[in-house]
């Protein structure tokens, strides 16, 4: 004979497993679902012209996209130095660096596409080499090694272009960049996809199989979620740390790239602010700032989430300065949901 249920109100197990496992999901998945909400939202508010949405034409879509296209490849690196705990303030100044790299070298040196593309990257990949050397080997906080890191790119901008944007010119003769190098301002199949959103597209899928599927990947987590245990479990942790920052200073060099090849010049106050809307997307995308939890595929979901938002208010034609306190508030409730993210 089956005996009765227990009394005394105790829950069964499996309910508040299940409900365990329901509220992980949430949490796992929400900036994917804030992007489905965001996306809604901006449905159901969106301005029509001759009865079709515009938030829904495609070429407006694929704006959104292109939108987020410079900063969601600096928010890819910034997810990798999140994740071990640390922060990076220097990427915007690294985008304003590259630029005026790319437009001086193209204009003013005639380096040809290949080897300035390449020098650039290098330059970017240095800094951040040098930045996590300071950080991982002598000890010093990234916030302070990156705020210096800031004022340094800044003030080599400046000096190399001479304190002016350099304009990029275009055709075969002296003082004019390859036209290759325009593409980055255009669009392909069928002139709807930009440029900039491919090259997106093709650094976060490369980070999220790369994040998914490598030894270097789990050294990263470790190391954000228990630093001391991590080294005593044999993880290089300086080695690891130097890698990232050269990572994210290599990705912020190649949205420094892209954003000289979307304007056409490159000026020593490009990029200014960029670092903040990077780190909001790492933070709406889910990523704990004090590490050891996080995607990029989050990443990728909230820089949508806030270039879908921005959009949206610019088609309703909302006043400026309340876009960015209706920013503001997503970003802290984005934080304010990794507070109240359970353990386990």
């Amino acid at each position: 004979m089956s005996q009765a249920p227990a009394s005394g109100g105790v829950e069964p197990r499996p309910r508040r497993r299940r409900g365990r496992e329901v509220t992980a999901l949430l949490f796992r998945f929400q900036s994917m679902f804030g992007l489905v909400a965001v996306f809604a939202f901006a449905v159901a508010f969106s301005p029509s012209r001759n009865g079709e949405l515009l938030f829904l034409s495609s070429e407006n879509l694929f704006n959104v996209v292109r939108a987020v296209s410079e900063i969601g490849i600096i928010a890819v690196g910034m997810t990798f130095v999140v994740l071990i705990g640390g922060i990076d303030l220097s990427v915007g100044a690294m985008v304003g660096l590259a630029a005026v790299g790319s437009a001086v070298l193209l204009v003013g040196d005639d380096a040809g596409l290949v080897p300035t593309v390449a020098l650039v990257l290098l330059i970017g990949l240095g800094f951040g080499l040098l930045q996590g050397i300071a950080s991982a080997v002598f000890g010093i906080q990234a916030f302070i090694v990156t705020l210096a890191g800031l004022q340094i790119a800044r003030g080599f901008a400046r000096i190399w272009s001479g304190g002016q944007g350099v304009a990029i010119a275009y055709g075969d003769g002296p003082g004019e960049a390859p036209v290759a190098f325009s593409l980055l301002g255009e669009r392909t199949f069928d002139g709807l996809v930009p440029i900039p959103a491919l090259i997106f597209v093709a650094v976060a899928a490369a980070a999220v199989l790369f994040l998914r599927g490598s030894a270097f990947s789990r050294h990263v987590y470790a190391i954000g979620g228990n630093e001391k245990a991590a080294h005593l479990s044999g993880v290089p942790v300086t080695r690891v740390k130097i890698i990232v920052f050269g990572v994210c200073g290599l990705l912020a060099a190649l949205a420094g790239i892209v954003h000289a090849g979307q304007l056409n010049q490159g000026s020593p106050n490009d990029g200014a602010g960029y670092e903040l809307d990077a780190i909001a997307a790492v933070v709406v995308g889910g990523t704990s700032l004090a590490g050891g939890r996080g995607s990029v595929a989050g990443t990728v979901a909230g820089a949508l989430l806030l270039g879908v938002l921005n959009n949206i208010l610019a088609l309703r034609g909302v006043d400026t300065n309340i876009q960015l306190l209706i920013k503001g508030l997503v970003i802290v409730v984005a934080a304010g949901l990794q507070r109240l993210r359970p353990a386990f």
